[in-house]
């Protein structure tokens, strides 16, 4: 009998961790606060990494090793009475098959966090009514993290997730904080979900597909094969680009993927890349110098 209650226990703890969906460090970096006594932003950064990392997100179970890999870094730039001010920056990662290698998918600074925190308090999140910002920030990046991911192994399969994230702005567009509404300006909140969710934007998400399933899943495998396709990805981005020149969703693939695509052509079997150069070029001239990098 005892033998088949620690069976039970363990059975339960197992699928406890398994549930959880994010494998995420949260950091709370308030070196720029001249305060003497900082306990309460180590607090915060171990509730949220908490509150990140042992909610269910999703009705899936994940095993451990499939834990998205990812992280925040909240700067703190003012604080006072429980008022905090600053920037949250985004990464995560998504594995690729038959490697050990982790390829970045997601790469932000949000520049517009506010919110007020304080000391012990629970974090929570309410679906049907805005209550917080920090914890409304905190989720919308999470569901934009599980979308990507899901948007990598399979088409448009993150659609279930970025609508979450776009329930979260819309709950949020009275509230009063910045970066929640279309008339806050450039790169907000609003704009990210609203280009993952709109048609016009239809070629991002294929291209986001077509490039991790079939590019760098088949690397190893079949490396020439796998290279066409990262670099017909780069041509439905370009085709993007056409439409809705320098969008937001395109500079967040590009700041989180100019390295790798750089990587992924000086090395091994070599593929004509002249067109390839010329489209990186044309729609991402920040990383000319990157593109230069890759050789025929």
């Amino acid at each position: 009998m005892n033998k088949i209650l620690t069976f039970l226990i363990l059975l339960c703890t197992f699928n406890l961790v398994a549930a959880q969906e994010l494998n995420c460090m949260v950091i709370v970096n308030a070196d720029q606060i001249n305060q003497t006594n900082k306990q309460v932003f180590k607090t915060l950064e171990r509730a949220l990494n908490d509150y990140v990392n042992k909610t269910k997100w999703t009705n899936r179970n994940f095993a451990p090793a499939e834990r998205i890999e990812c992280s925040m870094m909240i700067t703190v730039n003012n604080y006072e009475n429980s008022a905090f001010s600053g920037t949250i920056q985004i990464q995560s990662n998504r594995p690729v098959y038959n490697s050990t290698y982790q390829s970045p998918v997601f790469n932000y600074q949000d520049k517009r966090f506010t919110f007020n925190y304080v000391e012990f308090s629970p974090l929570y999140f309410n679906p049907n009514v805005f209550e917080s910002n920090l914890t409304a920030v905190i989720t919308y990046y999470v569901y934009i993290i599980l979308g990507i991911d899901a948007d990598t192994f399979t088409r448009e399969g993150g659609t279930p997730y970025f609508e979450q994230a776009q329930n979260i702005v819309n709950l949020a567009q009275s509230s009063g904080y910045n970066g929640w509404q279309q008339t806050d300006g450039n790169r907000t909140r609003w704009e990210l979900v609203d280009n993952l969710l709109s048609n016009t934007f239809e070629n991002y998400r294929l291209a986001l597909y077509n490039y991790h399933r079939l590019g760098l899943d088949n690397l190893v495998e079949n490396p020439i094969l796998a290279k066409q396709s990262v670099a017909g990805s780069m041509k439905l981005f370009d085709q993007l680009n056409n439409v809705r020149p320098n969008s937001f969703v395109l500079q967040t693939f590009f700041d989180a993927k100019s390295e790798e695509i750089a990587n992924v052509f000086s090395d091994g079997p070599k593929v004509n890349i002249v067109d390839l150069t010329e489209t990186l070029n044309e729609i991402a001239p920040l990383y000319s110098k990157t593109w230069a990098r890759i050789k025929y």
